[in-house]
């Protein structure tokens, strides 16, 4: 996912989020509000779910990134383990 495609995905679910609290506040009538529940859902939704796919694509990375080493018969760097506070 390009760095493009990131913050149009993001921006427009939070954008979404936006637009529906705005239209709670501005609207009045149970159509304006049913409208706003939606926008605000489902802009919950997106931003809930790219940041799943973000997950999943850095571990993508991390398994391509420890196979490239196994070809080549390199070892990785160990990483450290941050103690907790």
């Amino acid at each position: 996912m390009s760095p493009l495609n990131r913050v149009l995905s993001f921006g427009g679910s939070a954008l979404a989020i936006v637009a529906g609290g705005i239209l709670q506040l501005a609207g009045n009538g149970t159509a304006a509000e049913a409208v706003a529940l939606a926008l605000m859902s489902l802009g919950g939704i997106g931003l809930v779910s790219f940041a799943f796919l973000e997950v999943g694509l850095s571990e993508d990375r991390e398994r391509e990134r420890e196979r490239a080493a196994a070809r080549t018969g390199r070892r990785l760097p160990r990483q450290r383990r941050r103690r907790p506070d």
